[in-house]
């Protein structure tokens, strides 16, 4: 048995043994399965109506849908699909799930599946960050169902509440079917809160989740780099390397995340025409199935840049 890597043991606490399902309860509803590769890039399967047979766990869910083969006494994931976990181009790789848009705290054994629960196993490089929180991948999640089978308060805070990117923001929100309070940033409030900071990086940054963004993914788990002053943004690849500087009329849409509290959103920009731009990519066609995205005039970019 080999060494575990930092990140691949964090995965094996988190992924325990998994079993063949509960069986016992009522099927959770309008649940969703993807399983993708790098970040998003390659859909490997993708199911709006997965197979389930009573109560389900995150794993047996998976297990249940697809050949899935285990490692380290059952608690690792050593494939899905038949693509492996491990090493690649000298980098490691491995699975690690998300729901609702959320890193989940729990082992896959552990969780239970919830009625409109999001479900996303993706195989990425975790060289530069071994734990990406908070995902925008799955939106409208988690914003309409919650995490943990609970839906939390939303509310969107704005350097320019009466700005348009704000009232996007905001009209987006309720045609999704999601209730939200319009505040100033800062304005503070419980851990359980949904927040949505709106606004260019400038005031954005002095937030100190969103700070951590100019630390590099490791700190944030979020493949792009503003500058400090926010006038241009570094989008990074899965490396950690530079593939581009956006300058003006650039925005970026990213989720953040603490500890257990409740995911915190940036919608922001280099300029107030680059937040109106990310503000108006507020939308599921722009964002399924990414991690995070610049938007420029040119169109949405999936972060991190994924290469294989």
């Amino acid at each position: 048995m080999r060494r575990l890597l930092p990140g691949a043991c964090w995965l094996a606490c988190l992924l325990v043994l998994g079993g063949c399902g509960l069986g016992a309860g009522t099927a959770p509803k309008g649940v969703e399965l993807l399983v993708t590769r790098d970040f998003g890039a390659h859909i490997l399967n993708e199911s709006s109506s997965p197979r389930t047979a009573g109560a389900e766990t995150i794993m047996s869910l998976l297990e249940r849908n697809l050949p899935v083969a285990t490692r380290y006494g059952g608690g690792f994931v050593e494939s899905i699909a038949g693509l492996s976990g491990g090493s690649e181009a000298g980098r490691p790789v491995d699975w690690f799930y998300y729901v609702n848009g959320v890193q989940a705290g729990k082992g896959a054994a552990a969780k239970d599946v919830h009625p409109g629960d999001r479900i996303w196993w993706d195989r990425h490089d975790w060289s530069q960050a071994e734990s990406i929180p908070a995902v925008v991948g799955s939106y409208p999640e988690p914003f309409l169902s919650g995490y943990e089978g609970k839906r939390l308060p939303v509310r969107i805070e704005c350097a320019d509440a009466e700005g348009a990117a704000c009232k996007t923001i905001d009209s987006r929100l309720q045609a999704a079917g999601v209730p939200a309070a319009i505040s100033a940033m800062g304005a503070g409030g419980s851990s359980e809160t949904l927040r949505v900071l709106v606004g260019p990086w400038s005031a954005v940054g002095r937030e100190p989740i969103a700070e951590q963004m100019q630390n590099g993914p490791r700190a944030s788990g979020v493949y792009a780099v503003p500058a400090k002053g926010g006038q241009s943004i570094a989008l990074l690849d899965e490396g950690g390397r530079t593939v581009a500087k956006v300058t003006g009329r650039a925005g970026l849409i990213a989720a953040l995340r603490e500890g257990e509290t409740a995911p915190v959103w940036v919608v922001t920009g280099t300029d107030e025409a680059g937040v109106e731009l990310a503000a108006k990519a507020f939308e599921e066609a722009s964002l399924r199935d990414r991690f995070a995205v610049a938007v420029t005039q040119a169109g949405v970019q999936a972060l991190p840049e994924a290469g294989r």
